[in-house]
Formats: structure tokens, sequence, C-alpha cells
């Protein structure tokens, strides 16, 4: 009998890390995040990690399990959270996967099956000299009728490592869990302005500072530069690339683009159960959930 996995997903700024703790708390559950930046211990304003106060006491997983600038692949994190997933069926509690990074989100619920083949760095090292449209061509010629999206870098170059251990089996899916899906966001304008208020918030909070000790620390400006959005510019405004409002102005354009992809992404999700965040979303979850656990 498969284990029973309660998934909260959506956008940048839609709120869904504080409606998966309000859930996790009432239905006596814990949070596994499902963010490809919170993994890595640091980073923490940037990619939104929920403060010790803010967790009010729930238990949360895949949280700081990773030094930044170390290589973390999805196979990594699916390990992790199948690990902590079925620890915590095992104490008769309710996981909670919770997070905004699509494809860590699908890893778990379809039941990718990946690779555990570690990276060929030499390789790897090799095909960081080309630009990605060529990284593309490259995987085209070798996979015709690729579905990879030819502007994500990563999963291009990670298809041609594993096309070249001759360990690429794409389509492959085998569920584990039996999941309900919760989708959280906003109407557009009003995403757009909790992404501004957001963003000003954290700025305020020290987000330059976080990312300027990362860079203290020895964190490499490549490696911060590739995480994106908040880092990506933080950095390179620290770097002097951009006037602090060029950078304020450009990171928020980012973000919302980023936010419209994400919804692109999760409107993709079968059986997906959209909140209305704004109508008291955790009796419309409860609701769903209460069917769902009996």
């Amino acid at each position: 009998m498969q284990g029973k996995l309660i998934a909260v997903m959506g956008t940048n700024a839609s709120g869904k890390s504080g409606l998966g703790i309000e859930l996790a708390a009432r239905y006596n559950g814990e949070v596994v995040s499902a963010d490809s930046r919170q993994v890595f211990r640091g980073l923490d304003l940037g990619s939104g990690k929920v403060t010790p106060e803010e967790t009010k006491g729930v238990p949360h997983h895949l949280i700081d399990v990773c030094a930044p600038g170390e290589f973390f692949s999805m196979a990594d994190f699916q390990r992790l959270a199948y690990a902590a997933i079925d620890d915590i069926l095992a104490r008769g509690k309710i996981p909670f996967l919770v997070g905004g990074t699509g494809l860590y989100v699908d890893a778990v619920i379809d039941g990718y099956e990946l690779s555990e083949i570690e990276p060929d760095l030499k390789l790897r090292e090799h095909l960081e000299t080309f630009e990605t449209p060529a990284l593309y061509d490259m995987l085209k010629e070798k996979l015709p009728d690729t579905d990879i999206d030819p502007k994500n870098r990563n999963r291009v170059m990670r298809a041609l490592e594993r096309l070249a251990a001759d360990d690429y089996h794409p389509g492959r899916h085998t569920p584990r869990y039996e999941v309900l899906k919760l989708g959280v966001t906003w109407p557009r304008e009003i995403l757009k302005e909790r992404i501004d208020e957001r963003l000003e918030r954290r700025l305020r909070q020290g987000m330059i500072e976080e990312v300027k000790g990362l860079m203290d620390a020895g964190v490499s400006t490549e490696f911060l530069k590739k995480l994106g959005l908040e880092y990506r510019y933080l950095t390179e405004y620290l770097l002097g690339e951009w006037t602090y409002d060029q950078m304020v102005d450009e990171l928020s354009r980012a973000i919302k683009r980023f936010a419209k992809r994400q919804m692109t992404w999760f409107r993709r999700e079968e059986n997906l159960h959209w909140l209305d965040m704004a109508n008291d979303p955790v009796s419309q979850a409860a609701e769903l959930i209460d069917g769902f656990i009996k």
C-alpha cells in the first residue's frame, strides 16, 4: 500500500511556505522542502528559507543539507526526499512536500527514474566551454526527439553526460506515493505586488550582505550567478555590473518572468487543486486533505 503525500506547490512569493507550515501543524505533519536553492547552507534570505520562528515548531527536511558550491543534482534531491518522506510515514505522520522547483516536485511525486552515476568532471569541464545553443545542437544530434528546454543549460548538459555514460532513460516513472496536489498562487497583478514587497523586505533584511558574506567566504561568483535570480543579480551588483537601482529593477522583472514560467509548469500538472489564497486557503485545503486521508 502506498503512503500518502501532500504536495503544496506554487510560484515565488505566493505564500506556499506559510501555508505548508499551517497545514502540517494542523495535521501533525512535517515539511519536506522542494527548493533547489534551500538545500545549500548560507543561502537564506535569497532563497526564501523559513526562519526557525516561522516554522512554528514544525520539523523541516532538505534545508541546509549541502555546502554552497558543492554539486547537488536532482537525483541527490530525490534520494534525500524519499528517505525523509519514508521516515515521516514510518513515524505515523503526514509528509508535506512544499516548493516551487517544479522539476524537484515532479521527480518525487511522479517517481522519475534517475541516474545515480557520478558526473564525469572532465566531460563537464569540456561541455562548459560551449554556449548553451551549441550544447543543445549536440543533444539534438544524439537525441532528435528530445523535449528538454533548449535554454535549460543544466538539463542539456546532464543529458549529454548521461548519454556519454550510456545511462539515459527519459520518461520512465515509478510513483512511490499516493499524492494530493495543492496549488498556490494569486491573480497576476497581486502576485507582482507581492514579489516587489518581498524583494524590498529582503533587501532591508540584509540580502546584499548575505551574498557579500558568501563571496568573502570563498563561494565562487560563477556558482552564485548560476543559482540565478537574487544570487545572480546581487553578485553582479557587488561586482560593479549594475547600479543599485538598475539591479533592483532588473531583478524584480526577472523574478516576475520566473513566476510566470513556474505557473506554466504547474498548470501542466494533472489533478492539481488550485486554492484561492485570498479566501481562507487553510479551510479549502483542509476539506481536500480530510477527504484524502480518510
